[in-house]
């Protein structure tokens, strides 16, 4: 993968909270994630189970309203000329190619304009308009402000306790989230939302769908991010090789619920999955990457998903 030095980074998508303290309480008081866990929260590894690359949908409480960040050294870090060197600076450059991408395809997939969402750069804890989270949450997309949110020292855990350290890791979590608010905009996470409450006996498996279905818009977009370009016409990828996409496939393995319980030390129980198998991810985000075709992502169909 190579970036373009040249491209613009448009820091007006990010909205940088970092050092701003952020807040406590948890969102609505529940695990966050897929929805797939019961109890509390008591273990890293228990939260990656139901909380790593989801969407979360809990209300919070007016105290959780999510805040406008500084991007005044935001700025000026990117627009130095070494600015995809830094870590922050090239996620900032990946949620621009994410967003023309979808600016493109969804009026053509979809017949709807696309809304931008911004990303918010957090540290330790943030508050947002599902309420409260911190960084033990993992990335994740809230419909309620329409906000994808992240601590960038979430990949260095990615890399050593997860084992996933390859660089297009990163552009896959920022677009398997980014997959999420289009499920928000064209109306299938809250269909999803209400089929959970028509029927609570299949709400772990939507939840997959759902999931699943983030993870081939995420290859659905890495398929076409070479055509993706900055507001003046540069193009931000020079190349994605096959090397990355293979980079993107084991970050999926790496995060599926069978594999995340059994790093957790406890038996592989498929009534709790809420994101699907590591196969699973790979299978779909593969799915997106070789069609390139959105509505090719309909994890919703009947067999689609076994």
């Amino acid at each position: 993968m190579e970036l373009n030095e040249n491209a613009n980074i448009d820091t007006s998508q990010i909205d940088d909270e970092r050092g701003s303290g952020g807040g406590g309480g948890g969102i609505g008081g529940l695990p966050i994630g897929g929805g797939g866990l019961t109890g509390i929260i008591v273990t890293v590894l228990i939260a990656l189970v139901g909380g790593y690359f989801g969407i979360n949908q809990l209300g919070g409480s007016d105290s959780g309203a999510a805040n406008s960040g500084d991007n005044t050294n935001l700025q000026q870090e990117c627009s130095q000329s070494d600015a995809i060197k830094q870590l922050d600076c090239r996620n900032t450059l990946y949620v621009n190619s994410i967003q023309a991408f979808w600016t493109d395809e969804m009026p053509k997939s979809f017949g709807d304009p696309y809304k931008p969402a911004k990303t918010t750069f957090f540290s330790r804890a943030v508050n947002t308009g599902c309420g409260s989270a911190d960084s033990g949450t993992g990335p994740f997309y809230c419909p309620a402000d329409d906000k994808v949110y992240i601590d960038l020292t979430f990949y260095k855990q990615l890399a050593e306790e997860l084992g996933a350290p390859g660089e297009f890791a990163q552009p896959y979590v920022l677009a398997h989230e980014y997959g999420h608010h289009i499920q928000d905009l064209v109306g299938t996470e809250a269909q999803m939302r209400r089929d959970q409450e028509r029927d609570p006996s299949q709400a772990n498996k939507l939840s997959v769908k759902l999931e699943l279905q983030a993870d081939c818009y995420a290859g659905v977009w890495a398929k076409g991010a070479t055509g993706t370009a900055d507001d003046k016409g540069q193009k931000i990828f020079k190349s994605i090789t096959a090397q990355d996409i293979q980079e993107g496939l084991d970050t999926a393995s790496k995060i599926g619920d069978d594999t995340l319980q059994q790093r957790g030390g406890g038996t592989v129980n498929p009534a709790e999955f809420t994101h699907g198998t590591s196969a699973q991810r790979q299978e779909w985000f593969a799915n997106g990457y070789k069609s390139g075709d959105p509505k090719k992502c309909d994890t919703f169909a009947s067999g689609a998903v076994s």
